[in-house]
């Protein structure tokens, strides 16, 4: 079954700082104060891009991630969206 989230447009919440590490980066959400390691600099990259692109689908094409790990990249920027670590946007925004 497809996700409808890679056709929706994401992007970074405003209240989220990346601080790039080792393995990928540590993003911290200054109202909710969760700390999440982002574990894959693929995953980094992809957080990153996404309020350059129509949809999620485009970022992931773009950050270079086989069409076959899109449903693992969609799960996981699932679970960024469950935190707020990345918001919906608008059509304005």
């Amino acid at each position: 079954m497809p996700d409808p989230l890679l056709d929706e447009p994401w992007g970074l919440s405003p209240s989220v700082a990346l601080r790039p590490e080792p393995f990928g980066a540590l993003a911290y959400h200054f109202g909710n104060r969760r700390l999440t390691f982002l574990k894959r600099p693929e995953l980094v990259t992809l957080v990153r891009c996404l309020g350059e692109h129509p949809d999620v689908r485009s970022a992931l094409r773009a950050s270079g991630i086989a069409e076959a790990q899109h449903p693992a990249y969609a799960a996981a920027l699932a679970g960024l969206a469950r935190t707020d670590m990345i918001r919906p946007r608008t059509a304005a925004a």
